[in-house]
C-alpha cells in the first residue's frame, strides 16, 4: 500500500482510503503528502464524525465575526490554511447531507464561501478522504451523494489490517520510535528478536494498537535497546504465535 502512496503522489488526483478503524489510514494520507510536490505546504486532518454539523462546517470552511453564536471574529477554515497543501476528511462517510452538497461545490469550483459571507475564496487544496463505511451501502440508503462519492473516489486504496501486512512492521516500528524521538527526546531503537515478536503477534487493534506498545515500550525501558522481554510483557506475556517473521516475510515475496 505504501508502494501505491508513492505512486498517486506524484499526481494531484483525489484519493480515497477504505478500511476498519485502526488501519493506519491517516498514515498513509501523510505519506501520499509527503511523497507529493505539496509536501512543503501544509497538511490537515478532519474527522467529519466527532464535530456537530455547523462546528465542522465552520472548521472546513471558515465563518465570519457573528456568523455563529460562539463567533466573536472572523476564522480561516481548513480549506484555506490548507491552500496549497492537502486535507483529510478523515471518516467522510459520517459528513451530514447538507455539508456534503457544500463540499461538492468547493471541488468543483476550486472556491469557498465562508458561513456568513458572500464572498468566495479561491482555494487549491488536495483532498483526500477516508472511511471505514460501505460507502456504497450509503449510497443505496440516501446518505451519501453518489456525485460526490466519484469526485472523491478518483483513486482507491483499500488499507488492509496490520495482520494482512506484516511486512510494513517493522517500517512502522521505526517511523513511530523516529516520531515519538522528535516528541520525548527518547531515542530507543528494538533488539532483533523484539522486532520479530511484533511481527509476529496478532493486532487486533491494527496500527493504533502497534503504535501504543511502541509508545508503551519506550517509556517502560531502562536502557536504549527495548528487550523481546519487554515487548511480551506488552504483549500480555504469552502472545499468539503466528509463523516466523521469515515465514511471514516470504509470504509477500
Amino acid at each position: 500500500k505504501l508502494a501505491q502512496a508513492n505512486m498517486v503522489a506524484g499526481t494531484d488526483a483525489r484519493v480515497l482510503l477504505t478500511g476498519e478503524s485502526g488501519t493506519g489510514k491517516e498514515l498513509v494520507a501523510r505519506a501520499i503528502h509527503q511523497a507529493s510536490p505539496r509536501r512543503h505546504k501544509p497538511f490537515a486532518s478532519i474527522n467529519c464524525s466527532s464535530i456537530a454539523e455547523n462546528l465542522l462546517e465552520a472548521e472546513l470552511f471558515g465563518h465570519e465575526k457573528g456568523a455563529l453564536p460562539s463567533a466573536v471574529r472572523s476564522h480561516k477554515g481548513l480549506f484555506e490554511t490548507t491552500d496549497g497543501g492537502t486535507l483529510l476528511l478523515d471518516e467522510i462517510g459520517d459528513m451530514p447531507m447538507r455539508l456534503q452538497v457544500k463540499l461538492l461545490r468547493v471541488l468543483q469550483e476550486n472556491q469557498i464561501r465562508p458561513v456568513g459571507s458572500t464572498e468566495a475564496v479561491s482555494v487549491n487544496v488536495r483532498v483526500i478522504s477516508a472511511t471505514h463505511r460501505d460507502l456504497h451501502q450509503l449510497m443505496v440508503g440516501g446518505q451519501f451523494r453518489e456525485d460526490l462519492y466519484y469526485r472523491l473516489n478518483v483513486v482507491h486504496i483499500e488499507v488492509p489490517s496490520l495482520g494482512r501486512r506484516r511486512e510494513d512492521i517493522p517500517l512502522l516500528v521505526a517511523h513511530f520510535l523516529e516520531q515519538i524521538a522528535k516528541e520525548s527526546g527518547q531515542r530507543r531503537i528494538y533488539a532483533p528478536e523484539a522486532v520479530e515478536l511484533l511481527a509476529t503477534a496478532e493486532w487486533p487493534g491494527n496500527v493504533r494498537q502497534l503504535y501504543n506498545v511502541v509508545r508503551q515500550n519506550v517509556a517502560l525501558s531502562n536502557g536504549a535497546i527495548i528487550t523481546a522481554e519487554l515487548v511480551q510483557q506488552s504483549l500480555g506475556g504469552n502472545p499468539t504465535r503466528l509463523p516466523s517473521f521469515d515465514e511471514a516475510r516470504d509470504e509477500f515475496t
